[in-house]
């Protein structure tokens, strides 16, 4: 897909899902790795994950625009365009988005895994840790990777 089709797509699904046009530009964005898409604030674009379209199905994708479009009708009306807010939940469950992207394959493998030494508990982060500094949040034992 290219940059012109998903911008006739969300062009397509913004007059389709929310009655109101989309006049600023989508792309693809190689840069993103762990979110399927972003709305920038000052200058009202959005970007994409190529990975949802590459790594996941068309419906994906669709759910991305709308998460992202989502964002972006709000912060246009007005209104409280956050993940938190309720503006964003109630708009985002009557058009039918995506709540979360999944993440694709190649950042799951990036994930560092740790586990306690004294209660087991197994704790995943993207970055390293120092085992010397820090330690487990539950039971205060020593962390160790696995």
């Amino acid at each position: 897909m290219t940059n012109l089709e998903l911008q006739n797509l969300t062009q397509k699904l913004s007059t389709e899902k929310f009655n109101r046009p989309f006049i600023h530009d989508v792309y693809f964005n190689q840069r993103l790795r762990t979110t399927g898409g972003r709305y920038h604030l000052n200058n009202h674009h959005i970007d994409i994950n190529p990975k949802m379209i590459d790594q996941f199905d068309m419906d994906n994708l669709v759910g991305v625009i709308l998460h992202e479009l989502c964002h972006y009708h709000l912060h246009l009306t007005g209104k409280d365009y956050h993940h938190g807010s309720h503006d964003f939940k109630a708009l985002l469950q009557q058009v039918g988005g995506s709540r979360y992207a999944p993440i694709p394959a190649t950042e799951q493998a990036k994930m560092v895994r740790y586990q306690c030494q004294s209660c087991w508990n197994v704790v995943v982060r993207r970055r390293k840790l120092n085992v010397k500094r820090y330690v487990c949040a539950r039971c205060g034992g020593r962390l160790k990777l696995i």
